[in-house]
C-alpha cells in the first residue's frame, strides 16, 4: 500500500456496504500455516479472518486518514509437494477499505502467490512470492495499481521470532519507478501473562525502511524514510486483540502538516472462521 498523504483532498465516496463485499474479494496471508479451518481442493485448506482497526496503518503511514478500517482475508495453502523438508504452494487475498487525500474513500484488494517452506523442525520459514496492489475507486490513469516481489525469511529461536522481509517493485505505486521496501521483525511471546490455554500474550517491535526512485510521485517528501511499530497481541478465546504504537521519520511538513505520518496508538481485533 502506498503513501500518498501530501497530496490535496479530492471527493470520492463508497458506501460502508459496497466496501465489505469487495473486501472478501482480497487477501495477504494473515493466519497461521498449520491452522487448518475448512477443506480445499488437492488436499489443501482455506483460512478467513475478519478485522476491525480503527486505523489502517502502512509502513507507518495511515491510509484511513486515521479512521477506522474493515478488513477480510481468504487463504488458500496446499498440501505438502512431499519433499525432505515441509514446502507447499499460498494463494490468498486481503481487502481494506481506504480513504486517500487525493482521491477520497475507496477499497484496496491485495493478492499474493508463492511458495512457502519450513525447515530445521520447522524453525526455519522461507516464503518467496508476488503481490498485486488493486486500488477500486482512484481514477485508473493514476497508475495506484502495482506488484511487489516478496521475500520473508524467519527463525524461531523458541523464547522468540525474529524475521526479514524484503519486497521489491520495478513499477510502484502512481508509475513513481523502483521501490523497496526492507522491514525486520522481532517477535516475544509472553508465557508468564497466560491464565489459561484459551488467554495468550506477545508482543512485537518492528522497523523498517521504503525507498522509492521518484519519490514524488509516491507522495514522500524524500527519497527515503523509516518507520516502526511495537505493540501487544492479546488472543483470547478465538480472537487476536492487539494495541500498538506507530511512528515514521517523516517530519509534519512532508506530511502536508497531517497527523498520518506522526507516532499514534491504534488497535485491531481480528477473528478468524
Amino acid at each position: 500500500m502506498p503513501c500518498p498523504a501530501l497530496r490535496s483532498t479530492a471527493p470520492c465516496l463508497f458506501g460502508l456496504v459496497l466496501s465489505l463485499l469487495c473486501l472478501v474479494c482480497g487477501a495477504e496471508a494473515a493466519l497461521a500455516d498449520t491452522d487448518e479451518r475448512w477443506p480445499a481442493p488437492f488436499g489443501g485448506f482455506f483460512n478467513a479472518a475478519f478485522t476491525f482497526a480503527t486505523d489502517y496503518s502502512f509502513a507507518g503511514i495511515s491510509q484511513t486518514k486515521n479512521a477506522p478500517a474493515y478488513q477480510m482475508s481468504l487463504d488458500y495453502r496446499s498440501k505438502d509437494f512431499g519433499f525432505d523438508i515441509p514446502v507447499w504452494f499460498y494463494a490468498s487475498g486481503w481487502g481494506s477499505n481506504i480513504d486517500f487525500p487525493s482521491t477520497g474513500q475507496g477499497i484496496e484488494v491485495d493478492v499474493a502467490a508463492g511458495f512457502k517452506a519450513r525447515a530445521f523442525n520447522r524453525k526455519l520459514s522461507l516464503d518467496l512470492g508476488y503481490v498485486r496492489y488493486t486500488f477500486i475507486g482512484p481514477p485508473a490513469d493514476l497508475g495506484y495499481n502495482y506488484g511487489d516481489i516478496n521475500l520473508n525469511i524467519g527463525y524461531d529461536f523458541g523464547f522468540a521470532s525474529l524475521a526479514g522481509r524484503v519486497r521489491f517493485s520495478p513499477s510502484s505505486f502512481a508509475d513513481s519507478g523502483q521501490s523497496w521496501n526492507k522491514r525486520a521483525l522481532l517477535t516475544v511471546p509472553l508465557p508468564f501473562l497466560s491464565f489459561n490455554e484459551n488467554i495468550t500474550f506477545k508482543t512485537y517491535g518492528s522497523l523498517g525502511n521504503l525507498s522509492v526512485d521518484r519519490f514524488a510521485a509516491y507522495g514522500l517528501p524524500s527519497y527515503d524514510y523509516w518507520y516502526w511499530q511495537i505493540g501487544l497481541v492479546t488472543s483470547v478465546y478465538g480472537l487476536d486483540v492487539m494495541v500498538a504504537y506507530t511512528d515514521t521519520s517523516i517530519d509534519p511538513a512532508g506530511c502536508a502538516y497531517t497527523s498520518y505520518c506522526s507516532g499514534r496508538v491504534f488497535m485491531s481485533v481480528t477473528k478468524a472462521f
